[in-house]
Parts: structure tokens; C-alpha cells; sequence
């Protein structure tokens, strides 16, 4: 069972003269949690963005661009089989096509063939295509050996990733990623799309300067109509939501409820179900990522980057059902797969010592397109660090995914583990709450218990318990529409800057069971004069039998319910505990 504890405001107090603009105290203690203290960091215009030119690479990668531009030189985009990838993938090709390239394409490895990144064997068919110019999105920055390759073969490589560096950096003509050594940009918590997106600003005024765009009296692009595009690819990516990735996540969710979005994205929301002019951040992360993930996990990636590139509505919408039905398939391989992992694990004793602190599975016949998904669902439910593989179709290797908890940098355990035991891992890659890597099959015992020691090394025994984080209890005359609203207008919310999480003791006044597995309720606070209604999704089996008069302690979201034109509260519960 999950502890319930209040969040810290890290010795912050909230006091009328921490805002410029009025705001009850419920929500400067929310925002105050959150490390915001100044009305001043909530602003999302597009002049708080940090120059470009701040990125370490950032003029040499911008001369290289100028220069294939201008002496129309083929130009090859080499992306990733994820959402942030193909976001990035189209990004690229619609800006450097608006600001004049003439020849621009992009490749995905098929990551059953070939794997992440730029690998040699990737860039031996990129060679097919003969570039004079290839350029990475959200990878790379580890493909010292698919560098060497490329350069060995006449191209010149732009390097733009955010992924955290190896010991040594390949030798590309520019590499672009704020995580490297040296560069002094300030956040460095921008998705690969992101990055991208300084890239191609930074392009755009050196044109400009140059005279370009008049020369060629083509009109000088507005970056800001593909900011949804970098919204989707930056919630999608689960990077952290500090101030840049809020402002290009708010001006992205603007861009889509006004209708000046992308069609492919329109088209994702619509085959959903969603009403893309009250598009929140959870939509991307949750509606339209998922479907982009589904053609790269099942398929094919490119099918998601031609949604994003299509400026045909029709042809947005027969591509977005095709990834509908894409991700439809996925949920039904994650469903079968999350069963026999739990059963796998259910055999375990979770009360000694025999469940590992950090969890590997591996089943020969598992999707590796999936494993990602059953690793975050498998660590949600035991609250472990988790890696979950599966074997390829030909060979000895085993791709792995794994994610993390709090208080466990998972690549950096991944690295400990490579260098104490060297040529265990094969590949490996990623970011603190996320990594993948590739393991020969005669050696899955043996990194699984490595893996184990070093989460035991790491971490103490608290962490293994899960602990939600609230933002306390919302006085009873603010749970109201005004407060939903309230909170809706300082999205977007997300990783590492969370919605806010309240809780209260309400008895139930009424409940109905929908769909086997969730339940509609009226909840009354004491002293409130109106009930308020409820709803709360996939119910734990023992609370499934909540009934009239049950008191207890529950733990929710405030929001909106639209339905018919009309707008009222509601309460997205989370957490119960009887009283």
C-alpha cells in the first residue's frame, strides 16, 4: 500500500508578496513545491526562450547547414523509432524544406533490424541514398563507431541529441546536445526535438542575416507553427517540464486549441476521441504519443513521421487510423505479455528476500517493440527498477528496456555495471528514468544479479516502498470550478513539475460500478453544503465494493468535465484509504 505524504516546500513559505499576480495560498504552495517562485517563471512567451547560439557546436552545426542549403546538397535526416524521433524527423524536413533545401529525406532504422542509433550498418544504408549531409535526431551522441563509418564514406555529420555522452564523443563536423561537456546552455533537460528546434532558429537567423531568404525570394519561416509538433515530441519524451520545455509545451497546446496545429496531430486527436480545442499536455502524452509509438514498436516509425508531414487532412486522417489500429494491436500484445510477467513474479514471496531490488524478466517469444511498456507497468507495481527483455527473431542477443524510481539513475547504474563486469552489456544508452541495452543470451544470469547488486549498492530499503506525494488538503470552498480552472490555466503539467495532487476526508454519497472496473461517485466534505462528483478509473478489487455512508481519505485531482457544452467540477480520484 502506497504512503501518503504531503509534499516540502523545501523551507519555502508562501506569503502574498511571492507572486506578482493574485493567487489564492492553496496555489502558491503548489507552485512553491515545485521549485516556482516568481509569476516570472509561469511565463510561457516565446521571448523567455535562451539564445540558441548558447549551445556548445550550435555556429559550427548552423555554417554546416548554411552550406548545404545554399549549394543545394542532399541533405539525409537520421532519426529514431520513438515519438520524440519522429517528431524530430519531421521537424527537420518541414523547416530546412521552408527555408529552402532542396533535397532533404529522412531514415529510421528498423529497430529489429539494426537497433538504435547511428550504427555502422545503418550508415551503410543511409550511404544508398548518397548525403552529402547526415544528420542525427534524438541519437547519436554515443555512435562513435557509425560516425567513423559515415565520415570514412565522404559525409559530414551534424550530431543533435540530449542523451547523456559516453566517456568519448564521436568525431562528427558538429555535435549538439546540452548534455555534453562544456556546453554551458542552461537547461539541459530539452527533449531531441527540443534541441532540434534551437537548431533550426539558430539556422533561420543566420539565413536571415545572409540575406537568404530575399535572395531567394521565398518567405522566412515561422517556427512557431510547428511548436506542437516539438510540444508532442517533448510530453511524449517524458523529459522534465522545467521552464523552456513549459513555454514550448504552452505555446504547442495554444497552436492546437486555436486550430492552427498540425493536421497529422488534429487527426490523432480526432480518431481518439479527444477535443483538440481543450488539448492539455496529458493528451499528448497519453492520446497522440502512444499512437506515434505504436507504428515504431509494431512496424514502422516512418508511418507516424508521414502523419506529422502531411499537410492533406484526408490523408492525416487515413494515416491516423492506420496508427489507431496500430496501437490497438500494441495494447492487446502489452496486455498478454504484462500477464505472464506478473505471473512470472507472482511466484515470488514478496515478503523475503527473494524478489530482487532491481527486477529483470526476459521470455524468448516477448515483442521487443513492447518491453519498455511492461517494464514501466511492472515497476509501477512493485515499485523496482525494472528491465524487461526479449530475445531476437535470429541470433544470440537480448534487447532489454528498463526504467527506474526514484533515487536510481538507471544508466548511470547500467555503466557501474559494465565497467565492474567488462563486456557483460553489449550496447547501452539512455537517461536516468529510462535506458536500453543489448546483452548476449548466455549472459542474462549473470547481468541479472549485477544488476541487482548495484540497486542494492544504490538504493536503501525505503525506496523499494511507493510514496505519493500530495499537495494537501484543498479548503472545502475552493473545490470548485473556478479552482479547475485555475489549475488548467498554469499548464502544462507533467514530469518533474506535476498537476497538483490534493487530499481530503469525504463520505460517500452515492456509488455506481462502470465497466467491471471503475466507479462514479458523489462525495460530500463535512460542512459542504453540495456533493461533488467523482470519478475514479481501474479500481483496486478491494475498494470496488465502496458503498453509501463509506467514509475515508481520498486522494485526487481537481478538474473539468465537459460534456454537451456544459462545465463542471470534478474529482479524478487516485488514492483511497478507508476511515
Amino acid at each position: 500500500m502506497a504512503e501518503i505524504i504531503q509534499r516540502s516546500l523545501n523551507g519555502a513559505e508562501a506569503s502574498p508578496s511571492a507572486f506578482d499576480k493574485d493567487l489564492p495560498d492553496w496555489m502558491k504552495r503548489v507552485l512553491l513545491a515545485r521549485g516556482v517562485s516568481t509569476s516570472e517563471e509561469l511565463n510561457t512567451d516565446l521571448s523567455g526562450l535562451h539564445s540558441p547560439l548558447s549551445m556548445l557546436g550550435m555556429s559550427a552545426a548552423v555554417e554546416l547547414l548554411q552550406g548545404a542549403i545554399t549549394q543545394s546538397q542532399k541533405i539525409l535526416i537520421l532519426g529514431d523509432y520513438d515519438a520524440d524521433g519522429a517528431t524530430s524527423c519531421a521537424l527537420a524536413v518541414r523547416a530546412l524544406q521552408a527555408m529552402g533545401a532542396i533535397d532533404v529525406d529522412f531514415l529510421v532504422p528498423d529497430r529489429f533490424k539494426f537497433g538504435y542509433g547511428l550504427s555502422p550498418e545503418i550508415v551503410d544504408v543511409a550511404a544508398q541514398r548518397k548525403p552529402d549531409l547526415l544528420i542525427t535526431v534524438d541519437n547519436g551522441i554515443s555512435s562513435v563507431e557509425g560516425v567513423e563509418r559515415a565520415k570514412t564514406l565522404g559525409m559530414q555529420v551534424i550530431i543533435t541529441d540530449h542523451h547523456l555522452p559516453g566517456e568519448h564523443l564521436p568525431a562528427a563536423d558538429a555535435i549538439i546536445n546540452p548534455n555534453q561537456p562544456g556546453c554551458e546552455f542552461p537547461t539541459k533537460c530539452l527533449a531531441g526535438v527540443g534541441v532540434l528546434f534551437h537548431l533550426m532558429a539558430a539556422l533561420r537567423s543566420y539565413l536571415r542575416e545572409q540575406g537568404w531568404f530575399e535572395q531567394q525570394k521565398i518567405s522566412e519561416p515561422n517556427l512557431a507553427q510547428w511548436l506542437d509538433i516539438v510540444a508532442l515530441g517533448t510530453v511524449a519524451d517524458l523529459v522534465p517540464l522545467d521552464q523552456t520545455n513549459r513555454l514550448l509545451v504552452s505555446q504547442g497546446l495554444k497552436r492546437i486549441r486555436s486550430g492552427r496545429g498540425n493536421p497529422g496531430v488534429r487527426a490523432l486527436l480526432d480518431v481518439a476521441g479527444k477535443d483538440w480545442q481543450h488539448t492539455r499536455s496529458s493528451d499528448l502524452g497519453f492520446t497522440v504519443g502512444p499512437r506515434i509509438n505504436a507504428a515504431g514498436r509494431l512496424e514502422d516509425i516512418s508511418l507516424g513521421i508521414q502523419c506529422l508531414l502531411t499537410e492533406d487532412e484526408s490523408e492525416a486522417r487515413r494515416i491516423a487510423s492506420q496508427l489507431h489500429q496500430l496501437n490497438l494491436d500494441r495494447r492487446s500484445i502489452e496486455q498478454q505479455m504484462r500477464q505472464e510477467a506478473e505471473t512470472a513474479l507472482t511466484v515470488l514471496d514478496l515478503n523475503s528476500e527473494e524478489l530482487p531490488w532491481g527486477l529483470c524478466l526476459y521470455q524468448e517469444d516477448w515483442h521487443s517493440g513492447v518491453v519498455g511498456l511492461i517494464a514501466s507497468r511492472i515497476k509501477d507495481k512493485w515499485h523496482r527498477p525494472t528491465i524487461v527483455f526479449a530475445g531476437e527473431e535470429q541470433g544470440d542477443q537480448l534487447k532489454g528496456s528498463g526504467r527506474s524510481i526514484n533515487g536510481l539513475h538507471i544508466r548511470d547504474a547500467l555503466e557501474a555495471v559494465s565497467t565492474q563486469n567488462p563486456g557483460l552489456i553489449l550496447q547501452f544508452g539512455g537517461h536516468a528514468m529510462a535506458a536500453g541495452l543489448t546483452l548476449s543470451k548466455a549472459n542474462y544470469a549473470k547481468f541479472s544479479e549485477a544488476f541487482d547488486a548495484e540497486v542494492r549498492n544504490r538504493l536503501d530499503a525505503s525506496a523499494l516502498s511507493e510514496k505519493v506525494l500530495t499537495d494537501g488538503e484543498l479548503p472545502a470552498d475552493q473545490i470548485g470550478l473556478d479552482s479547475a480552472k485555475l489549475i488548467e490555466s498554469i499548464s502544462p503539467w507533467g514530469q518533474a513539475f506535476p498537476e497538483p495532487l490534493f487530499e481530503g476526508e469525504f463520505e460517500v454519497e452515492d456509488v455506481r460500478i462502470l465497466k467491471e472496473s471503475h466507479l462514479k461517485l458523489r462525495l460530500r466534505s463535512g460542512g459542504a453544503v453540495n456533493a461533488i462528483e467523482a470519478i475514479w478509473f481501474s479500481v483496486p478489487s478491494e475498494y470496488l465494493n465502496l458503498r453509501q455512508g463509506q467514509a475515508g481519505l481520498f486522494v485526487y485531482r481537481l478538474a473539468i468535465n465537459r460534456f454537451r457544452g456544459r462545465e463542471t467540477e470534478q474529482l479524478m480520484i487516485e488514492q483511497f484509504r478507508p476511515i
